[in-house]
């Protein structure tokens, strides 16, 4: 096998690695994102049912 073409391959394998890896970390980074998100609103939540009776009512006086 020729030098050059070892070269070629294992420089090909190593961009397409580079590429899983980049592609990896962006779907962990969305991951992140959306699990806080989702924190954010369960706790909202929570607190809501804790004390339902809070922002029921608008007290208005003209």
């Amino acid at each position: 096998m020729d030098i050059a073409a070892v070269s070629v391959v294992l420089n090909n394998s190593k961009i397409a690695d580079q590429a899983g890896v980049q592609v990896m970390k962006l779907a962990m980074d969305t991951a992140a994102s959306q699990s806080k998100a989702l924190t954010a609103d369960m706790v909202q939540l929570m607190q809501q049912s804790v004390q339902p009776h809070l922002g029921g009512n608008v007290d208005i006086k003209v």
